[in-house]
């Protein structure tokens, strides 16, 4: 015997009900993405991942690298927004409103990740523990006011074109390759200093993508970027150069054999999401949007290699 129908009114409070409950999810789920974002814990999880990949690429065991990553990533970008408050209120007025609100928060959360981060370090000897000093150094003499760069005018190394760009690629993807090796006490190789190639280059492109994020308020504050000086459609050019030098990276290391050709594969996704990425500058608005989906690169590069792993 069929169910008594519910009435008018009951029918419409459970679609509402249901209504709200998923209002109520969604705002919550922006709320916790806007916290990821703006304290930079997305870029410490982004971190774990290239570690990660690392591992998967060399064949190493798992240890304790991609959590030392993440701390060390997070502790750095913490600190960089805390330092450029000032300017990102202009710039990213709302990252700013966060940090502003939860700088304390930030302080102590960030002094404890870069701390737990050194410390779980020397568990893997000396060269684990200076190369997870290595992008905090690195950090202080690009971001701090106390470095003039020669004669040129700029008083941060943050502040000069391209340089900056080169100088984060090559100071995160040092420990990214080297930290993992450095557990498992493996030597290098040339597939190794492949991957240093390969993680360098995608840095680099992912970086200019989120300086063209900030062209406007650097160009109103003075201050030079790669895509100030070119402006956005050279710099786009640039990109597709430095994307295509990648991918022929990875053609070499696949032809003279230091790369399996799946593995070379794999890699080159991660490549071909920053090419997307780059194509769509100028002619999308959302450039945060582009900034995070860059930076989000090697997330497919890993789940491809999880999926190879699990055939």
């Amino acid at each position: 015997m069929a169910s008594e129908p519910r009435s008018w009114t009951e029918a419409t409070e459970s679609r509402v009900t249901a209504g709200g409950f998923a209002e109520w999810g969604l705002r919550h789920a922006k709320r916790a993405w806007s916290a990821l974002e703006y304290s930079s814990a997305y870029l410490a999880l982004i971190a774990s991942i290239k570690v990660l990949v690392v591992i998967f690429a060399l064949s190493l065991p798992v240890t304790l690298a991609p959590l030392i990553g993440a701390l060390v990533t997070f502790a750095v970008y913490a600190n960089d927004r805390l330092v450029d408050l000032s300017d990102d209120a202009v710039s990213r007025p709302q990252r700013a409103a966060f940090v502003w609100r939860y700088q304390r928060v930030l302080y102590v959360t960030a002094a404890m990740a870069y701390g737990i981060g050194v410390a779980l370090s020397a568990l893997g000897g000396p060269l684990a523990f200076g190369l997870t000093l290595l992008p905090g150094v690195v950090w202080l003499s690009y971001a701090i006011e106390w470095i003039r760069v020669g004669a040129v005018g700029f008083e941060r190394l943050k502040e000069v074109p391209f340089v900056s760009s080169m100088l984060v690629a090559i100071a995160w993807s040092v420990p990214v390759v080297l930290l993992p090796m450095a557990f498992a006490n493996a030597a290098l190789t040339p597939r190794s200093g492949l991957l240093f190639s390969y993680f360098v280059l995608t840095t680099l492109v992912s970086t200019e993508i989120a300086n063209v994020r900030d062209v406007e308020s650097d160009r109103a504050s003075g201050v030079r970027t790669v895509p100030t000086v070119l402006g956005v459609e050279r710099t786009r050019t640039v990109l597709y150069g430095i994307a295509t030098l990648t991918l022929a990276v990875l053609s070499y290391g696949a032809y003279s054999g230091y790369l399996t050709v799946p593995i070379a594969v794999i890699l080159s996704a991660g490549v071909w999401t920053l090419v997307a990425a780059v194509s769509l500058l100028g002619h999308v608005g959302d450039r945060q949007g582009l900034t995070i989906g860059a930076e989000c690169s090697p997330i497919p590069v890993f789940v491809l290699f999880v999926a190879a792993s699990l055939l």
